[in-house]
């Protein structure tokens, strides 16, 4: 069992709040990833957590044990870096055996362990290889290999799959995500790649200025962002502000926006996100459906093979719609157009 918990965890650099109360758990054989700007904090918590740095206020626990004064050698904790830190003028055999040699294993135990481990990342019979002559997705399984050797009891990620062409890295993530779950090991990893916390975490936490700004499955946190920011930093989303009129009708600039979430009393200034794939596209002479509707006229579209980026002028301002390549509606820029959504896609979000 390995259980981690952040206790109201904090960090500052002189006036800059790396770490603002941060409290999380994340749960035994987890894979758990930090998803956030740069310098929102969430490579700080994961460097806390291996003991790289010292918090100046909380506590981290694993399995409720308070870790905060452990040595880093002591944590049992395997960490992958982004540039996979592997020693350049060793083998792959000793670069994987590393960790068991400093610890005094045996030697007939060590040569089991590290063909064990070549064999979890598929590598078997490259023990005599330096990592110059590896490509970037082999580096990369070495440094896991490496870091799972020892058995520790929490695994680190700092942008592992970040030095890899796209191509790659979505191989690596389906690779990645199956040997986590072969090993059972609690995972947490840090990204700025929406598509690859989406792919491979468990659960998400977004972080901006030091604090979490909301957590939980990818799915939920996708379909019902809570904040605007969250909704623009996992994906894209249109936003309409405006006033209520009434339960589950909304004034907006661009026209009258229903939805399903509940709202507060008449008159109140309300923010709706709406994500782009959510909208269809007709043309304005179209069977009109139940739902939201707004006209609008054709600008920019982007073609990008599986899809299809339109911008859409509504009302002087300019709405985003992504379209899958299969209808075989095509629209001209200056076309009229409307817009179609459903009213439970009209998520209500904090400014």
């Amino acid at each position: 069992m390995s259980v981690v918990e952040i206790d109201r965890v904090e960090k500052h650099y002189g006036s800059v709040a790396a770490l603002a109360g941060v409290s999380l758990t994340f749960a035994d054989g987890e894979f758990f990833g930090l998803l956030g700007p740069s310098g929102s904090g969430k490579t700080t918590l994961l460097r806390a957590i291996a003991g790289f740095v010292d918090p100046d206020a909380g506590v981290i626990r694993l399995d409720g044990r308070d870790i905060g004064h452990t040595p880093v050698h002591k944590r049992e904790i395997g960490m992958v870096f982004q540039n996979y830190a592997l020693f350049p003028h060793m083998s792959v055999f000793d670069n994987i055996a590393f960790g068991l040699s400093v610890r005094g294993q045996p030697s007939q135990d060590i040569k089991r362990r590290v063909g064990e481990m070549l064999a979890l990342v598929r590598l078997s019979g490259m023990e005599k290889r330096t990592p110059r002559q590896l490509s970037g997705g082999q580096q990369q399984r070495i440094a896991l290999a490496r870091a799972l050797v020892t058995r520790p009891r929490l695994l680190l990620l700092d942008e592992p799959l970040g030095a890899l062409d796209k191509r790659l890295r979505q191989q690596m993530q389906i690779e990645l995500k199956q040997i986590q779950r072969e090993v059972g090991i609690t995972t947490i990893f840090v990204t700025h790649d929406q598509e690859e916390a989406l792919t491979l975490s468990d659960r998400i936490a977004i972080f901006d200025e030091g604090k979490v700004v909301q957590a939980g499955n990818p799915h939920a946190v996708y379909e019902r962002p809570a904040t605007a920011f969250a909704a623009n930093f996992l994906g894209d989303a249109n936003f309409f502000e405006g006033k209520v009129l009434g339960p589950g009708r909304v004034a907006a600039a661009e026209g009258e926006i229903a939805t399903e979430d509940p709202l507060t009393a008449a008159g109140a200034s309300v923010m709706l996100a709406v994500r782009p794939e959510k909208i269809s596209l007709v043309r304005p002479d179209a069977p009109v459906t139940p739902g939201n509707r707004l006209e609008g006229r054709m600008g920019q579209a982007v073609y990008s093979g599986m899809s299809t980026i339109y911008k859409v002028t509504v009302a002087d301002r300019e709405l985003t719609v992504f379209a899958q390549n299969r209808s075989g509606q095509d629209f001209a820029p200056g076309d009229a157009v409307r817009l179609e959504w459903s009213p439970s896609h009209s998520v209500v979000v904090q400014p």
